[in-house]
This record gives C-alpha cells, structure tokens and sequence, in this order.
C-alpha cells in the first residue's frame, strides 16, 4: 500500500513478497514512461522523471529498464504505450475509504480489475466524488533516518514549504502542499540529506480505526487491488492501534 500508515510494516512470507517486488518494478518503469511522454525525457529539465528515476534506482529497478523505459517514453525508442490516468473510488470493509489510481492503456481491463477486486473482498465501487472529498493531496518526501535526525532534516526544509516532518520506522517522512514537494526534494539536496522518494500522494483528513479482524479483511483487498497490472496506488483512510499493529506483524 502506497503512504505511511502505522501498519505498512506488516511481514508477509518471502514468495508474496517476491511477486510484489515485480509488480512494483513494473510500476516504476510505467511511472518513468509517462513522465517522459508528459515532459520530455531530459531529467534535469523534467523534475517528474527525475523522481521517478530516484524512485526506481532506490527500489534496485535494473539500469538497463530505466533507460530503455525513458527512451520508449520520449520517443527515441518504439514500443511506448499510451496510458491514461484515472482514479477510482470505493468503500471496503467496515466502511474504510479508498482511492484506486491506474495507469493504464484500457479503461475497460482497468475499471473491471478494481471493481472485481473490490466486489470480491467486501467492498463496492462508489461515485466518483463521493470518497475523494475524504482525502488531500500532499507532497511527500521519504528520507531515509540513518545518519540524519528530526531536527536536521527539519531545519533544511522549514523555508522550502514544508509542513511538518515525522519518523516512520526507519524513515523521516516530510509533508507539503502538493506544489512544495520539488522545493522540499531540492532543499534537502542543497543540505546533503538523502531521499527515497519525492512524490504527491493522498492522505485521508478522516480516518477509520480497524481491529484485527477488519484490518486483515482490508489488507486482503488491498492486495487484490494491487494484483492489476494497471493499479499504481492504493490510498485508504484505515488506521490501527499500535497493539493491533504488533498483533498483525507476529502473524
């Protein structure tokens, strides 16, 4: 699942975590594609693709698949294809909200996945508009916490937007408007501060807290969401207690 939640450490056995692995290759190198299309496959005049190369280099996506995936974007290589954005809404078990973004090249493959994902796993699609107003969109920049520190990371970013920086496990997670989030990558850059990955994401303004039992039943349609090719991100509003969390992750 895409964002911070406390839960998105949860183990799962190392095969899941395999398949997941090239889905989210394949994510990548999809997200490097279009950022080339949209604007041009130079990263320094294209600060989108930029991210999305840190992205992928962070998540060991293989050279040789960003090149090829930034030529066939900007035209110097055949074989790119023309994907379209769209986002879907829906409401899964016990009323937990989310928000399906697809990157796809058939609307019809994309829109049956999410809806059969859903229907299969205790949720329904809803109106477009009746979820999203659940959600903000944010700049999120993801910084590694070995070497650095709350402080510092806090003081390179204050004039670059930034709204507040707060550690995630083994990460620094800071938040800005969605505009800020390139100041907010360049500034930790001028400070020498590393970064995973500089992106807009959606956070939930209203969120719903889950038990064991409900969280399971909504981890299982997050997965099956994430089973599409054509899925790139999964927001949800559910949140966990910190003994709910613990009980999930000694499964």
């Amino acid at each position: 699942m895409s964002g911070h939640s406390k839960w998105a450490t949860t183990k799962h056995k190392k095969a899941a975590l395999d398949a997941k692995r090239g889905k989210l290759f394949a994510r990548l190198v999809k997200n490097i594609e279009v950022a080339a299309r949209t604007g041009g496959g130079d990263p320094a005049g294209n600060p989108t693709l930029y991210d999305a190369i840190q992205k992928a280099k962070k998540n060991s996506v293989p050279a040789d698949n960003i090149d090829r995936a930034v030529k066939r974007g900007s035209g110097a290589e055949a074989g790119g294809a023309e994907y379209q954005s769209i986002m879907y809404e829906g409401y899964g078990p016990g009323g937990v909200a989310f928000l399906v973004e697809c990157l796809t090249d058939n609307r019809n493959r994309a829109a049956s996945d999410v809806r059969l994902a859903l229907t299969r796993n205790g949720g329904s699609l809803a109106d477009p508009g009746s979820v999203s107003y659940l959600f903000e969109r944010k700049g999120i920049v993801e910084v590694p916490a070995e070497g650095t520190n709350e402080e510092t990371i806090l003081e390179a970013v204050l004039d670059a937007g930034a709204e507040e920086v707060e550690a995630h496990g083994d990460v620094f997670v800071v938040t800005s408007g969605p505009s800020d989030v390139i100041s907010v990558r360049t500034a930790l850059q001028e400070a020498g501060i590393d970064y995973n990955s500089a992106e807009v994401e959606f956070q939930a303004s209203t969120e719903v807290e889950m038990d064991v039992e409900g969280a399971r039943k909504v981890m299982r349609l997050i997965d099956a969401l994430e089973d599409s090719d054509d899925v790139q991100n999964v927001f949800s509003n559910m949140t966990l207690s910190e003994q709910t969390q613990a009980a999930l992750e000694e499964e």
